[in-house]
């Protein structure tokens, strides 16, 4: 049992993916922020290129 505990503890082979998936979501967070943080400005952007705007 104390071997099966100790080779499970040891092993890391999902902590990869796990790494991604954080890098992942903090990437979106921050794309999120920072598209958040400029809407007002995207916005008077977009109206000013519009043709109907």
């Amino acid at each position: 049992m104390k071997g099966l505990i100790q080779a499970l503890w040891k092993d890391e082979s999902g902590a990869t993916a796990i790494e991604y998936g954080l890098l992942a979501g903090l990437m979106a967070a921050l794309l999120i922020g920072v598209l958040t943080g400029f809407s007002d400005k995207l916005g008077d952007l977009f109206s000013a290129i519009s043709p109907h705007g």
